[in-house]
């Protein structure tokens, strides 16, 4: 599962920045950039419940496979026929396909797990996404600087096929990895839209949907402002893939650290210091104007939101309804992509009116919202 993971992550990761360097290349407005980006995440977000309904009612070997077939015919669309209007399926179609094998690695590794170790199992899923994060983005910036567009999305569909050939391998030789088809726990359609409302307002996971959110959009928000304040400053593809790469470099380490962290501190005691840390980045980063500088400050940022995957994902299989457990981390999955979607473009109109300073800030200001809500969990976190 965590080479499947890496896999496809790294599919995704390249063809992001490919995606965002490319348009740019075109001479595309920074909304529009934030359309593509947003993109990634508009079919994620409507259907990430299903998918963990799907996978809670039947397994994860089919939904495995589809998937990666997506995101290889995703890939392989810009590689093959160039221009801005492909990218509009391609993100769509790369985006959705990850989605589902997110879920389902999450979900799985969760079910094999036990409270004990969930936690520092979440932290060895998350280094297979912290190594993908680095290899993409370098990989995608120095095939863009030396080759083409063109074949660093070409790239990116050969990371899809190996994804695709794990699939296959596991459904063939590990027994589909397992399935749990509890059909009596899922709700009926009729009541799925309150089943949902019920997940999602529960009091504890409120208020961990609420952090985690927070957290995932500071991620997600740093891929894409990044290459255009990097651009915006002159830098050229390699280093805007190894600005990114010393991101996923500190998630990676974090991680790794994760098992003997969480022996020594509790699940909200490291998310209210992610937020934190992650709300100064963002504040420092309009005055980094250096390639090293900028390195250090998205090092920093990287062990704050890599951090948070972790504690997170060990919170919510912690708290989730028995037999709810895929739907739970697919309503994650939603939100995390809603914001996806909305973050582009509020803060891509936002960078082409106000600058990306404003940009900037602003995250930081949100983020440091919920700082009271994460600490007010530490010596209350064994109370629902």
């Amino acid at each position: 599962m965590i080479l499947l993971s890496l896999t496809a992550h790294m599919a995704l990761a390249g063809a992001r920045i490919t995606t965002s360097l490319y348009a740019l290349s075109l001479h595309a407005s920074e909304f529009t950039i934030g359309s593509l980006i947003a993109l990634f995440s508009l079919f994620p977000m409507l259907f990430a419940v299903a998918a963990g309904r799907m996978v809670d009612r039947s397994g994860i070997t089919r939904p495995l496979i589809g998937s990666a077939l997506g995101i290889i015919i995703g890939c392989a669309l810009p590689a093959l026929f160039g221009g801005l209007a492909i990218l509009y399926l391609a993100t769509m179609l790369i985006g959705t396909g990850f989605m589902v094998i997110q879920v389902a690695a999450q979900h799985t590794v969760g079910a094999l797990s036990s409270n004990e170790n969930r936690a520092s199992n979440y932290s060895w899923l998350a280094l297979g996404f912290s190594v993908s994060g680095f290899c993409g983005p370098v990989l995608a910036g120095f095939l863009i600087d030396h080759a083409s567009h063109r074949l660093s999305f070409a790239a990116s569909a050969v990371s899809g096929m190996a994804a695709l050939v794990l699939g296959v391998i596991g459904a063939r030789y590990a027994g589909g990895f397992g399935g749990h088809g509890d059909k009596a726990r899922v709700p009926a359609r009729s009541n799925m839209a309150n089943s949902m409302l019920d997940l999602v307002f529960a009091g504890e996971m409120r208020r961990i949907y609420i952090v985690g959110t927070l957290l995932s959009s500071a991620w997600d928000l740093f891929t894409f402002v990044l290459p255009i304040h990097a651009t915006r400053l002159g830098f050229s593809a390699s280093t805007i893939g190894l600005i990114l790469g010393c991101f996923s470099a500190a998630t990676f380490a974090v991680r790794l650290a994760m098992p003997w962290i969480s022996r020594r501190h509790g699940e909200w005691q490291v998310l209210t210091g992610a937020l934190l840390l992650a709300a100064a980045c963002y504040a420092l980063f309009p005055f980094m104007g250096r390639p090293l500088s900028l390195m250090a400050v998205s090092a920093m940022l990287g062990l704050a939101v890599g951090s948070s995957q972790p504690n997170m994902l060990a919170l919510l299989h912690q708290h989730a309804p028995a037999g709810r457990a895929a739907e739970a981390v697919g309503v994650r999955v939603m939100i995390g992509n809603a914001c996806q979607v909305l973050l582009p473009l509020a803060f891509g109109g936002a960078g082409a009116a106000l600058g990306l300073k404003a940009v900037f800030w602003s995250m930081s200001v949100m983020i440091g919202a919920g700082v009271p809500l994460a600490s007010r969990r530490i010596d209350g976190s064994h109370i629902d």
